[in-house]
């Protein structure tokens, strides 16, 4: 970046020289290119440097001084072209983007809605050689053009196939772009902005993944659900709104509107501290950014007062109802910040905020432990014996105040100390977060106030004050609803701490039963997952029955996305985020391991339930407290605290099972000395004599050593680490459904392993082009992960037509497209309009690979209902090129009660209202009928009518024309229909001896008249209907045995139907039109 000051007179030789100038001259040319300048020495030296990091080491690779050169020159010009790209994005002038567009579209040739977010001038490896061109960012692809000596490098990523995308270096270059898709790797180097693109490609691709794969999640994230609508600056911001939300634990919903730098009188330490202020629409937030771990949250409700400051300290002044100001200084735009944060202040006073005002006054002044009260006690005056007011603990574990023994003793210095705390640095949603409240959290908060402090840490509080009775409606609308969610509920109630008084009782599994019934309701989408009652049952410890539902809310929906979902895919990701910190922290434990995914497996628990699953209760509890101050962040510190305490054991085990052992044996060595819960609850105490062979290891010294070794990790660097590993964790998962896909469809289909895959990437890859440019596409509809993997990827008629067209063998037919529609209707057996890569490749197995009865088969079912129709006579304007609605329409026609189908397939993909039963009857039975499905017998198929006959043979003249026998093949299917003709007159005429006797000359006429006018399909359409007026009443038909008879005494039709074709050839073209051919539709 620190060429670019001089760049815009590199190459303008009427700009006035520079006292220090770098220039490149190839050996052997008098020739000098300039470089760059400067006006000082040291200017220029910082040139140099960036020369010799950026572009110096790359020099190396080229064979010739020409290459060199041209190399340089295109390297420079490009920086050039993208300062002033930069410049003209500041000052808003469209042009030079509008160049960027068109050029974008004309070497690319992507449908024109795909919308080009921005561009970057860039080198591209292409084995040991770089290509200097550009790399264009849009909404579903990374795309790269260079021409550069006559030479074109053109590349096309979609999002959605990139599996690895990350910063790396080498000796080469010292910073670059390493992407990864369908295993090739793509290295990108040179930007002026590196981290500003890399972090562009983070989200484009991270948004292409969660929009496709994993919807579950994005259905709940409006901002960015209309493909068409994203812009770079849309994206930074969305980015920066969901960092400002996380970090400070703020409702989903909140989004960042205003940044300021300022600092912020602290008074205990009597200082100022310099951060940054962030406001949303609810909340002003500070956070410290000298190291002082400094933090506030102040919601507006809580505000009563904005003032200005001293003017010559631009200063401004909040007060709060818990009678605390604070002061910020150095603010710029004060006096418009102070304007802008009143007319705030009184929008929220608004009515429907007034209820929430006064609840969380009330918190923070009058009595902070009896937070919430006001909401509970309001919703419940007429249902007070549904909802719990109380904590479980204070109910089954009252505190004797007399009877003080040791750890009673501590306890209460522990409560002691917040105490002081709070008078310090307030008390309350509004407090000071400092250094000293983390080490009060390591420490393990009392038995008094977790409750209370879990609900402030984990911003539960806020939700709960912005929906006041929300929680006791939802009870009564939920409780007695029978779904699949109540079911699994109903059976792990009594898993759920079982040696705990408070559930081996009905109040607690009441309060368990409606806080986990009430969130199923709330979120169906999560419903329930198993670990949810183990963590619910540890709330309700502490919390009242209201508060542990919202903790609950904050922990699946905020701190763990993802986690709670049918693929738990947060818990994977930061499983493997957990993988990357072993490798860079316990190196000799990665040494060892020959298998990396046993630290996956061992740890799922850990990280599904923060370690209540595998620690005694007195210790979790500890570990809970960390995770709602310091979010993922603590159970990460944990884990890797955990491994090198037990390093030294775990590097003499010889395989998985011994390692697991020692692990499980060292958390049943964990204690915690200082808890003051009474014997029968602590499950610590009781293993004491039982193992007394492992050292006791107390939690909290256990907590502190993973943050003095592991503080140091910052939830910067996990985010991005969850970013990165996300795209390899859902690509993982993708990986497992097409390698269980294919091994069920390999067994039913004659193709080679590798065509099988090449065809699941295509029949994949026309899935999700129909999704790209579409914000509510109906395919993105019928794709759930949850369903088995056949049923994943369904694809419409219009993506099989456009399938057909590509990699039928007979594509060529000029009814195309009524046979890729017959097809379609034959596949679709269950009557949604969808079929999946089973079907689809059986039917290309037919056509491939099929025997000649086979083919003829297929050819004869397309002809007989449910698959045929008569769409010639209802469309007869068209010809035989069908538009995307009319085929859509067929494709439905027929169908008994099409509607109904439907819905019953989409009530089959969502495992809600209790249809989850029916669901896995439904699975069974069709596996059932698969096993006993036999061979389909000849004699069972249906006889053909004399108008589908007609059709029949059209079908058969399109598919031999441009056949070098197609002259024989014509006579051939003349004689045969002429054949079929006089049989089945015979056989009328034996039947009923007075009928009259019709002569078959019509049709051989038109088998005839087809030789010479094959193409046109009306002359033929004509004579068909001439056959039928000929025919008057006396309907004719033809059984299958009876064509594949005839057909079998002519040579030619055999030869025809058994001669091979390429499916290689045709999956390598369908690969290059695929997307040619969505451009057209």
């Amino acid at each position: 970046g620190l060429l670019v000051g001089t760049l815009d007179a590199v190459l303008d030789s009427t700009s006035k020289v520079a006292p220090f100038r770098i220039l490149h001259q190839t050996p052997d040319s008098q020739v000098y290119w300039s470089i760059a300048c400067g006006s000082s020495r040291e200017e220029i030296t910082e040139h140099w440097e960036w020369l010799e990091h950026n572009v110096m080491k790359t020099l190396s690779v080229f064979d010739s001084n020409e290459d060199i050169t041209s190399f340089v020159q295109g390297k420079i010009r490009g920086l050039i072209a993208e300062e002033g790209k930069y410049s003209f994005v500041r000052e808003d002038d469209p042009e030079k983007f509008r160049e960027g567009l068109m050029k974008f579209e004309k070497c690319f040739g992507l449908p024109e809605q795909e919308k080009l977010i921005t561009y970057y001038s860039c080198s591209y490896w292409k084995g040991r050689v770089p290509c200097q061109g550009w790399l264009y960012l849009s909404t579903n692809f990374l795309s790269f053009y260079s021409f550069l000596l006559g030479a074109e490098v053109k590349l096309i990523i979609s999002w959605d196939e990139i599996s690895k995308l990350e910063k790396t270096s080498n000796v080469i270059l010292t910073e670059s772009i390493h992407v990864c898709s369908h295993g090739e790797d793509h290295y990108f180097s040179m930007f002026l902005h590196i981290s500003e693109t890399f972090l562009l490609m983070e989200q484009l691709a991270n948004y292409a993944v969660r929009r496709l794969f994993d919807k579950e999640t994005f259905e709940n994230d409006p901002v960015l659900h209309d493909p068409l609508q994203i812009t770079k600056r849309g994206l930074e911001s969305y980015a920066h709104s969901k960092h400002f939300s996380a970090f400070f634990r703020l409702p989903k919903e909140e989004s960042l509107k205003e940044v300021h730098e300022c600092f912020l009188w602290v008074p205990f330490s009597h200082y100022n501290t310099h951060g940054k202020m962030c406001i949303s629409e609810n909340y002003i937030c500070f956070a410290s950014q000298d190291g002082s771990l400094c933090s506030v949250i102040i919601p507006l409700r809580e505000v009563t007062g904005v003032d200005k400051g001293d003017p010559a300290n631009r200063g401004v002044s909040i007060s709060t109802k818990g009678k605390t100001a604070f002061r910020f200084t150095e603010v710029r735009d004060f006096e418009l910040l102070v304007a802008k944060l009143r007319m705030k202040c009184n929008a929220t006073a608004s009515p429907q905020h007034i209820i929430s005002t006064e609840v969380a006054a009330g918190s923070a002044t009058d009595s902070p432990k009896d937070f919430g009260a006001g909401q509970s006690k309001m919703g419940q005056r007429d249902n007070s014996k549904t909802v719990s007011t109380e904590a479980l603990m204070t109910v089954y574990h009252p505190q004797d105040a007399e009877n003080l023994d040791s750890k009673m003793l501590k306890e209460k210095m522990k409560e002691q100390s917040w105490n002081i705390l709070f008078a310090e640095r307030g008390h309350g949603v509004s407090m000071f977060r400092t250094k000293k409240t983390r080490d009060l959290v390591v420490r393990g908060i009392p038995e008094a106030l977790r409750g209370e402090l879990w609900l402030l840490f984990s911003g539960a509080v806020n939700d709960m004050a912005s929906n006041p009775g929300y929680y006791t409606e939802l009870v009564e609308k939920s409780l007695g609803t029978c779904t699949l969610a109540t079911d699994e509920i109903e059976r792990d109630l009594r898993r759920s701490l079982p040696e705990h008084p408070a559930f081996q009782s009905d109040t607690g599994i009441s309060a368990l039963r409606r806080v986990l019934t009430a969130y199923a309701f709330r979120n169906p989408q999560i419903g329930y997952c198993q670990a949810m009652n183990i963590l619910t049952s540890v709330l309700l410890l502490y919390a009242k029955e209201e508060e542990a539902f919202w903790l609950l809310v904050a922990v699946c929906e905020r701190m763990l996305p993802d986690y709670f979902n049918r693929r738990i895919i947060g818990a994977l990701v930061d499983q493997a985020v957990f993988e990357e910190l072993i490798r860079v922290h316990l190196p000799q434990l990665t040494d060892h391991m020959t298998d990396m995914t046993f630290f996956s497996s061992v740890s799922l628990s850990w990280f599904l339930t923060l370690f209540i699953s595998v620690l005694p209760i007195e210790c979790a509890v500890n570990v809970v407290d960390c995770f709602f101050y310091d979010g993922i962040k603590a159970i990460l510190q944990l884990g890797l605290a955990v491994l090198e305490y037990n390093m030294e054991k775990l590097l003499t085990c010889k395989d998985d099972a011994e390692a697991v052992t020692v692990l499980n044996r060292f958390f049943d060595s964990v204690t915690n000395k200082d808890s003051p819960l009474p014997p029968a609850v602590q499950q610590g105490s009781n293993l004491s004599d039982t193992k007394s062979d492992h050292p006791k290891v107390d939690i909290t010294d256990l907590i502190r050593e993973s943050n003095e070794r592991y503080g140091d990790i910052r939830y910067e660097d996990v985010e991005s680490l969850r970013c990165r590993n996300r795209l390899y964790v859902i690509q993982t998962l993708e990986a497992t459904t097409k390698q269980n896909v294919l091994r069920v469809v390999s067994q039913e289909v004659k193709f080679s392993p590798s065509d099988l895959e090449e065809l699941y990437e295509l029949f994949k890859k026309e899935h999700f082009l129909s999704c790209y440019w579409s914000v509510n596409s109906p395919v993105l509809q019928h794709h759930d992960a949850s369903l088995p993997y056949l049923e994943q990827y369904r694809v419409d008629c219009q993506q099989f037509r456009v399938l057909c067209h590509l990699l039928s063998p007979w594509s060529h037919c000029a009814n195309r497209d009524s046979l890729a529609l017959w097809t379609f209707r034959l596949m679709d057996e269950s009557s949604n309009c969808l079929i999946n890569f089973k079907q689809f490749a059986c039917v290309l197995d037919t056509m491939y690979n099929g025997s000649f009865t086979d083919k003829l088969k297929f050819l004869f079912k397309l002809h007989i209902p449910p698959a045929f129709t008569e769409v010639e006579s209802l469309s007869p304007s068209k010809g035989d090129d069908l538009s995307k609605e009319e085929l859509m329409h067929f494709s439905q026609l027929s169908v008994s009660s099409v509607g109904d189908n439907l819905e019953s397939g989409s009530l089959k993909s969502s495992p809600e209202k209790g249809k989850g039963k029916v669901d896995i009857q439904a699975y069974l039975k069709q596996w059932q009928d698969e096993l006993l499905k036999k061979e389909e017998n000849v004699k069972d198929l249906p006889r053909m009518n004399q108008s589908q006959f007609i059709q029949f043979s059209k079908t058969l003249y399109n598919l031999f024309h441009g056949d070098p026998e197609e002259e024989l093949l014509y006579r051939a299917i003349a004689v045969v229909t002429s054949l079929l003709l006089k049989m089945e007159e015979v056989g009328r005429r034996l039947q009923s001896p007075m009928s009259p006797v019709r002569s078959p000359v019509a049709v051989t006429e038109v088998a005839a008249e087809g030789r010479e006018r094959q193409e046109e399909s009306s002359s033929e359409q004509t004579e068909g209907s001439r056959v039928q007026s000929l025919e008057g009443n006396h309907e004719w038909s033809f059984a299958f045995e009876q064509i594949l008879a005839s057909l079998l005494n002519e040579p030619a039709f055999v030869r025809f139907f058994e001669k091979p074709h390429d499916i290689k050839a045709k999956i390598e073209s369908a690969k290059n039109l695929q997307l040619k051919a969505r451009t057209r539709v």
